[in-house]
């Protein structure tokens, strides 16, 4: 283990040099307005569908001890999820839109479903200038009988569902279309396999969503390369850490230990939310914590306060089967071919069609670049920064500041580099 006093200092250092920039900016503009203080409104996330999901979705995942950096979208899979409600009926349905509900909604079916489609939009048009994101969702179905084209017409418009068929091939040339299909939506990005394999019987359906997704800062942090921090997490890594000191929204919980920062991208379409415990620690305690209303508490407590930040240049990968996930928080009779009914599918879909799979690929990028348009922003006033030194496992959330929904969810527990030794 390297000495405390010597990780203090390698601590310390890049926090002093970002100190010591930022005070001199300062005085050029002593009372300049930051773009953090002007962030839109942030809609309280318990009314929407993808919060409600996401979170008892990664919990799920999280009770899995070999977990690590867990990545997903609980928008795409919600709304993939919606666009197969509306295409169910029966007990199928009703499972359905039970993972979708909130306490503020009273028809759950169509109300999420306006929800989810809204929200997907907004995210569609904030891509390029919030962030860089590359998506697709799809509905693949196998030696299955006729899908109904208004079902294939209104997924697409509402959700951005394509219907692709597979091959009358074995589980080896379904996975290796459906892996071909991830790597095209991840923009060329090769993808880890499946930790699970797919059967795919005949009428089996198989929900696939892949992204890839870059923040993009209202102002670009500093990175030093040349000499690489630690990074405290399931193995003890050198990685290049990046900073900057700015306004931000930030709040403490003393009582839980835990760090709320609030870092609205550029354009301020979309914020990434990060959750940090005070402490070097696993994530286990703060998951724990996490609830909708106890999330909602903490970013409305958060306010424009001067923060020096330090994160690790780091790429967050996943592919996961969901099947055994949601089928815990409640979707029983969807996988089962007998009693499956998505008579809004397909018309002869009795007996036949049922879900196959929830597959998901993704990727979040932790870079320093910023947006277009940051060399004009005005400098930042800033005074006595609190402290985020990310140098220990933390929660990501990435959110849409118009519809409040939650793009992605992830955990990095571990951050690729030069490998030091195991300790959480």
């Amino acid at each position: 283990m390297l000495p405390r006093v010597f990780v203090c200092f390698l601590i310390s250092l890049p926090v002093l040099l970002a100190l010591g920039s930022t005070a001199k900016s300062s005085k050029k503009s002593p009372a300049a307005p930051a773009a953090a203080a002007a962030a839109p409104p942030r809609p309280p996330p318990p009314n929407d569908p993808s919060w409600a999901l996401g979170l008892r979705l990664y919990q799920a995942l999280r009770s899995d001890s070999s977990s690590v950096n867990t990545l997903l979208s609980p928008l795409l899979v919600a709304s993939s999820l919606g666009a197969l409600s509306g295409g169910s009926a029966g007990t199928t349905a009703s499972q359905l839109q039970d993972l979708l509900k909130t306490p503020s909604l009273t028809k759950p079916g169509a109300q999420a479903g306006e929800a989810l489609s809204r929200a997907l939009k907004s995210f569609t048009k904030a891509n390029g200038t919030s962030f860089r994101l590359r998506s697709s969702s799809a509905v693949f179905s196998k030696q299955a009988p006729a899908v109904n084209q208004a079902f294939v017409k209104d997924s697409k418009a509402r959700f951005s569902l394509q219907h692709k068929p597979l091959g009358k091939g074995d589980s080896k040339a379904d996975l290796k279309q459906l892996h071909s299909w991830a790597k095209a939506g991840l923009g060329g990005l090769e993808s880890a396999p499946l930790v699970s394999e797919i059967q795919a019987k005949a009428g089996a359906l198989i929900v696939a969503n892949a992204l890839h997704f870059k923040g993009l800062w209202e102002r670009e942090f500093n990175q030093e390369g040349a000499d690489r921090r630690t990074f405290l997490g399931k193995k003890y890594t050198k990685v290049v850490m990046m900073h900057r000191a700015g306004l931000f929204r930030f709040h403490e919980d003393i009582e839980n230990m835990v760090q709320v920062l609030e870092v609205t991208l550029s354009g301020g379409k979309a914020s990434m939310v990060l959750l940090m415990p005070f402490h070097v620690e696993n994530l286990s305690r703060l998951e724990k914590l996490l609830t909708v209303e106890r999330l909602s508490k903490w970013l409305d407590k958060t306010n424009v306060t001067s923060v020096s930040i330090s994160l690790p240049k780091a790429n967050i990968t996943s592919t996961l089967s969901l099947k055994k996930q949601l089928s815990a928080l409640g979707l029983t009779d969807a996988w089962d071919q007998k009693v499956a009914d998505f008579s809004g599918v397909s018309d002869k879909s009795k007996g036949k069609l049922h879900l196959g799979g929830v597959l998901h690929w993704a990727s979040l990028e932790l870079a320093a670049e910023a947006g277009k348009g940051s060399a004009d922003l005005e400098e930042e006033h800033i005074e006595k920064p609190k402290l985020f030194y990310a140098d220990h496992p933390f929660i990501i959330f990435v959110r849409d500041n118009t519809s409040g929904a939650l793009l992605l969810m992830a955990a990095l527990d571990h951050a690729e580099g030069e490998a030091l030794h195991d300790e959480l």
